[in-house]
């Protein structure tokens, strides 16, 4: 019998009007929300607060990248990749390959990483700390025909991945390849040793991971870009067909569809003028292709090999947003299409793609499933690859849905809460090549990485959530994690880091880098470590809302009760509320600040700490207990500027000294932060050695010696983001001119030698041995994705990158 909204309501003490909002923000059945405890309910309730988290991650990055102008350059980062290559075969040898005690000697991109027991982490003095049973988001998948146990896999962040062994260990193809945000794969079926893989994520609104066109590798390792894709409209290439002979390509991106048909795939050919979310070939012919909207609702089929397209009809009622496509591997002329609408919904053609007719799409209650959930932009995949059964169709939203009638009806088979199956948001499907009768395997990626089924058909048949029998998680090393920011306790070795989609989650030494565990949910953010008390630790979700642990990150958040920041959950209304002031920080409650909100504990007290919304707060008893009526104190110490806090900074030698930095490029400094109402000044907007930049500033990093001295670094592919002063602010120097011109994320001095400045880059790490007046030309890691924070453990630094998860070197002998 199917349990209604208002059983469901009575049963967890929410409203008829929460179920409904959780079933179709989830893309779930009410069956799966009776399962859910206590805390999990409140955390879903939760996310109904912020509806948009997708687009949100995105424009915050995109907001780093942006310029003056607020434009991005194309390809500028590739071009800074190519610049850097360039300098090093030109370098004086005598120069050597270590600066500051960090190896600065290899050319990006000049050499290839295949698969190693080590994932290929192992750089000189480098050391890869994990996740590496976490993942992240992971479009694309593609397998080895003959040789099923090599497999490649396409990071948003990490780039692409490669296993020999069936996804028991990942290895990057290459650690300093073009460009790491890689958001799509497609083989040569004539020729397996060709792949080709597409950079830049289109799949939002606002897309901030932009790419560098198509590359293509003939051996599985070395990759190099296809010149000719190094233009504007390949800025995001959403997905790669190839015709089964191999001779034509075609490229669908944000700004349309492109066809190339010469083998060295100099001319690229515009067939279709709208943005693109995919486009399949039919797998047995060559003249049939299909191709689906990325957020216009429509969809269209060639039958000439993609020189000319037409519009696909179907029938009752309009569509609307992006549309997933598969061909059924039985009979091609069966194609699927996933159409966003609200939640989702079910089309099928029998005519090769020509037009289409609804499905039922019911769930087990009669109702329409709402697979996609609130994001069907975001995560949305469709399979029909049974060779024997093209009825069997498997969906993608957020949770996994299987039909064993071509749609009509769909049952879920996995359940993003628990653990044991698989993660939520799904982006890739794909067979097993020798999936049949005797081999029913099928791989998925998501947000948690890469996942198996050994067989499909026994995967979702518990006769109740959760589904977790017969899922196989692959993030075996697979260290493609999106971190935004980290800290650690020296004395315990634990570290923290917020990830993104993937929460806050701890690193115990005791368990080595396959075993991170989680310790809020949701997405994670800025860090902190109490540096006397190793039970404590800080986190945040977003906008703001900072959580405590106080057992050494041995826990997770289980009932929603570790804000800090004024949230808590109200037994009463049975939804989220706010403390009254001064418990609750009003930038957070009203979603004033960053998506991603800088906060930080005084160096020198470690009971204060200061947080940015539009306003900067300070609490000076941060740990004081919570309860629904009270909790730490905030008091507003900083009136808004007009624009939201990016970056906050006190020297270790004077907690009166508080430097606070803007996303439109403003600073401030005070000189008596302690003090009830502290004074504050503009600096560096007057004066011949004025601060340039009016973009996002990303760090500020007070000298440890002289708080007078500050190094200050900004966002943007521009010239000068990095800045110094040595009197306060009063005057300027710009330290950027030997760096290349990406944004900065990050700086540190070495806690014996401060001389010796380290600095974060979009494109990996930076060294100096005079305090920034002179820096390495190349650098050679961790890796050349972003490394958004540096920190100490005594004198190792530590390197949370966003898209290949952290790092750490021993600086204790230089």
């Amino acid at each position: 019998m199917a349990l209604s909204d208002e059983q469901l309501a009575q049963s967890k003490n929410i409203t008829v009007e929460q179920v409904q909002q959780l079933r179709r923000s989830r893309g779930t059945t009410n069956e799966t929300l009776e399962t859910l405890s206590e805390g999990a309910v409140r955390r879903a309730l939760r996310r109904l607060n912020y509806p948009d988290l997708p687009n949100a991650r995105r424009a915050y990055r995109l907001k780093q990248e942006r310029g003056d102008d607020g434009a991005i350059p194309v390809h500028a980062r590739g071009r800074a990749i190519d610049r850097l290559r360039s300098v090093l075969e030109n370098r004086d040898t005598a120069s050597g390959p270590i600066t500051a005690g960090v190896p600065t000697g290899q050319a990006p991109g000049t050499r290839a990483r295949g698969p190693s027991p080590t994932a290929g982490m192992a750089l000189t003095h480098w050391e890869w700390l994990g996740p590496g049973n976490i993942g992240g988001r992971t479009r694309g998948i593609v397998i080895h025909p003959e040789q099923p146990e090599k497999m490649w896999a396409a990071s948003v962040g990490g780039g692409v991945w490669h296993s020999q062994d069936a996804g028991k260990q990942w290895a990057p193809v290459d650690d300093f390849l073009g460009n790491l945000a890689c958001s799509s794969l497609a083989m040569d079926p004539s020729d397996p040793n060709m792949i080709y893989a597409g950079t830049g994520e289109g799949f939002s609104n606002s897309d901030a991971l932009r790419g560098n066109g198509v590359f293509r590798t003939t051996d599985g390792a070395s990759w190099k870009p296809i010149t000719a894709t190094q233009t504007d409209d390949f800025q995001a290439v959403t997905r790669i067909a190839v015709s089964p002979t191999g001779e034509v390509v075609l490229a669908a991106t944000e700004t349309g569809l492109f066809r190339s048909a010469d083998p060295a795939r100099s001319t690229w050919t515009k067939v279709l003028d709208n943005p693109l979310g995919i486009v399949l070939f039919d797998p047995h012919d060559g003249d049939r292709a299909v191709a689906g909207a990325l957020d216009a609702g429509a969809a269209w089929a060639s039958q000439d090999g993609g020189r000319t397209w037409q519009r696909a009809g179907h029938g009752a009622g309009p569509w609307s947003g992006r549309i997933e496509l598969a061909y059924a591997a039985k009979d091609p002329t069966v194609v699927y299409a996933s159409v966003q609408m609200t939640s989702g919904r079910i089309w099928r053609s029998t005519d090769g793609g020509l037009t289409y007719k609804v499905t039922g799409t019911l769930d087990a209650d009669g109702r329409i499933a709402d697979y996609l959930g609130d994001q069907g932009w975001y995560g949305n995949a469709v399979w029909a690859g049974d060779p024997d059964d093209e009825n069997l169709v498997v969906v993608g939203g957020i949770n996994l849905w299987r039909s064993t009638d071509g749609g009509e009806h769909l049952a879920e088979i996995s359940t993003w809460f628990d653990p044991r199956s698989v993660h939520a948001d799904h982006h890739a499907i794909v067979s097993h090549p020798g999936y049949g009768k005797h081999n029913r395997t099928v791989y998925f990626g998501n947000d948690g990485g890469v996942f198996m089924a050994a067989d499909l058909t026994k995967v979702g048949v518990e006769p109740q959530t959760p589904f977790v029998k017969g899922w196989t998680e692959l993030d075996n090393n697979y260290g493609v994690t999106q971190f935004y920011g980290g800290a650690g306790h020296t004395g315990t070795g634990r570290i923290i880091g917020g990830a993104q989609d993937n929460g806050t989650i701890c690193f115990d030494p005791a368990r080595g880098t396959e075993d991170w565990r989680q310790i809020f949910g949701g997405d994670g953010g800025w860090c902190a470590a109490d540096p006397v008390d190793p039970k404590v630790f800080y986190g945040e979700y977003v906008f703001l809302g900072i959580h405590r642990n106080t057992d050494g990150g041995s826990s997770d958040d289980t009932n929603g009760d570790r804000y800090i920041t004024g949230q808590f959950f109200n037994d009463q209304k049975q939804d989220w509320d706010w403390k009254p002031v001064p418990f609750r920080i009003p930038d957070a409650m009203n979603q004033q600040a960053l998506f991603i909100a800088p906060f930080l504990l005084d160096p020198s007290v470690p009971d204060r700490m200061l947080a940015g919304g539009l306003s900067l707060w300070r609490t000076d008893n941060v740990k004081e207990t919570n309860t629904p009526t009270s909790g730490p104190s905030w008091r507003q110490i900083k009136p808004s500027a007009g624009r939201p806090i990016s970056a906050i900074a006190v020297p270790s030698t004077d907690s009166d000294v508080i430097w606070v930095g803007h996303d439109d490029g403003k600073l401030f400094r005070t000189a008596n932060g302690t003090a009830p109402t502290p004074a504050w000044d503009r600096v560096g907007a007057t004066g011949q050695q004025r601060l340039n930049p009016q973009r996002f500033c990303t760090c500020i990093a007070p000298h440890p010696t002289d708080p007078d001295t500050a190094y200050v670094t900004f966002g943007g592919f521009a010239p000068d983001n990095l800045w110094v002063t040595h009197d306060g602010g009063g005057s300027w120097q710009d330290l950027s001119a030997q760096l290349p011109d990406v944004p900065f994320r990050s700086l540190a001095f070495h806690p014996r030698r401060p001389e010796f400045v380290y600095c974060g880059t979009e494109i990996g790490l930076f060294a100096s041995e005079d305090a920034g007046q002179n820096w390495s030309p190349t650098n050679e890691g961790p890796t050349n994705c972003s490394v958004d924070q540096l920190f100490w453990m005594d004198e190792t630094l530590v390197c949370a990158t966003h898209g290949r998860g952290m790092f750490r070197i021993d600086l204790s002998g230089v």
